[in-house]
């Protein structure tokens, strides 16, 4: 039976971890959580606090306020320049190095907004609706339990977590609290990826037997540079911007983006790997691997980076579907003839145009000793889709009217971020993983499982 077909039941806590055994920091009493209101009315606007205020955090704002039924009612983050919404407070070594993605900022807001440091002020809040979290990989577990439990829905963005056992830890929080919650995996608003889901199972292009997908982005010689330790710029908490992760010197090629080439706070397969798995598995219909193989390294990228600039994944299904990612960023050639990711079956391919702008069916060709009847004929679909970003925020809102379930929940957005934690592990042991998607478990070498989580650096606590 494959692992989608199954009941999903699981309940995997990390034996021996402190980090898992703890209580959350934050508990529904402390926070003052109010029991669940009935939705809001059609005319009432959301009121929505925001975590998190940087470059993704500053697009999901400028989204957010878009929406003629939401209002921003609060703002955090532990930069002052972020948080007073003033460019021209930005460290100027920041300003140099990270060009486009310090956020313009200088929005107009239609009514008073307030302005926190310490993201539990901003949950106390008790006229905030939903928070959206747009913080480093390694808050989102703490601050989107805590929001749950304060009585908020929640729109974090992905990489949904760090670790796989705070994906769970975050599932259980909402079944708990009986929030609604969507993760940042914006595809899944997408009606065009919704109509080539449809077309896979109806066999449009026979039974598939791999997907595939590539980024690369060319970041030779210097990548995100090699800086020495300093002190944090002026109006940065440091302390607070490490949370749960060990304490250690500020660096330039850390803060407040680069993070996303440090194993410790984030990883490329978490930022734009689980984009990808994401799509390929909810279009074939998968759910969780059962082997995963990664190879790759730092090879030619000079810079502070903790991880590869180097990567290919395959993922293994029950099913006997391959799924294949690869990250490069030591060269810049477009990998794929036609789309964003390629879909091969045995009658044709299927190539969704990148961020869902239409796509091209290919027939498949003649292989040898068979006869080429049968195969299908090429079709193109124009674009039809919009702004994702702008449509997945759409369907949380109305979400949290209706109450219903959002395109891309907890337990979806924790399954398909397991995919990114899973190749990261593979590629750190040099090894072929053997997964139990119930148990959420390597079945094969039991001492992977105690490396699964990290204990946090107190006071924090999952």
């Amino acid at each position: 039976m494959k692992p989608r077909e199954r009941e999903i039941t699981r309940r995997f806590f990390l034996k021996n971890s402190a980090a898992a055994a703890a209580a959350t920091t934050l508990t529904a009493e402390a926070m003052g959580a109010p029991s669940i209101q009935p939705a809001t009315g059609a005319n009432d606007k959301i009121r929505v606090g925001f975590i998190g205020v940087g470059n993704r955090g500053t697009q999901l704002l400028q989204g957010f306020m878009v929406q003629p039924d939401c209002q921003v009612a609060a703002l955090c983050d532990v930069y002052e320049p972020y948080l007073a919404r003033d460019r021209s407070r930005v460290d100027p070594e920041i300003l140099r190095t990270l060009e486009g993605y310090v956020p313009r900022m200088g929005e107009r807001f239609e009514s008073p907004v307030a302005r926190h440091t310490d993201f539990r002020r901003l949950l106390e809040q008790k006229d905030i609706d939903a928070v959206v979290i747009a913080t480093p990989d390694h808050w989102h577990a703490i601050q989107t339990i805590a929001a749950l439990e304060a009585g908020k829905d929640v729109y974090v963005e992905k990489p949904l977590t760090i670790t796989i056992p705070e994906g769970r830890k975050m599932v259980e929080a909402q079944q708990r609290a009986g929030r609604v919650a969507q993760v940042g995996l914006h595809r899944r608003s997408s009606a065009l990826y919704r109509q080539m889901r449809g077309l896979i199972h109806e066999g449009k292009i026979g039974p598939v037997s791999i997907a595939r997908a590539y980024r690369t982005s060319n970041m030779v010689p210097n990548g995100i540079g090699k800086y020495p330790d300093a002190n944090p710029p002026k109006g940065l908490d440091w302390d607070v911007w490490l949370g749960p992760r060990a304490m250690r010197p500020f660096r330039y090629s850390i803060a407040p983006y680069k993070f996303r080439w440090w194993q410790d706070y984030s990883s490329q397969m978490g930022n734009w790997g689980v984009h990808y798995c994401d799509a390929m598995r909810w279009v074939l219909g998968e759910e969780a691997p059962v082997a995963i193989t990664a190879h790759g390294g730092k090879y030619l990228v000079d810079d502070d980076r903790t991880i590869p600039d180097t990567m290919e994944v395959i993922f293994e299904f029950a099913s006997g579907r391959l799924m294949v990612f690869g990250q490069y960023e030591a060269c810049g050639s477009r990998p794929l003839a036609n789309g964003e990711i390629e879909f091969c079956g045995t009658l044709g391919n299927l190539y969704p145009g990148t961020e869902a702008r239409g796509y091209r069916i290919l027939p498949s060709g003649r292989g040898q000793f068979q006869n080429p009847s049968g195969r299908i004929e090429a079709q193109e679909i124009a674009p039809t889709d919009g702004d994702l970003t702008h449509q997945h925020i759409r369907n949380f809102l109305d979400c949290v009217k209706s109450r219903a379930k959002c395109n891309c929940d907890l337990e979806t957005g924790h399954r398909s971020t397991s995919f990114a934690h899973l190749a990261n592990l593979a590629m750190a042991t040099r090894s072929r993983i053997e997964w139990d998607p119930i148990k959420e478990r390597v079945t094969n070498n039991e001492k992977l499982n105690k490396s699964l989580q990290y204990e946090y650096r107190a006071p924090w606590k999952l």
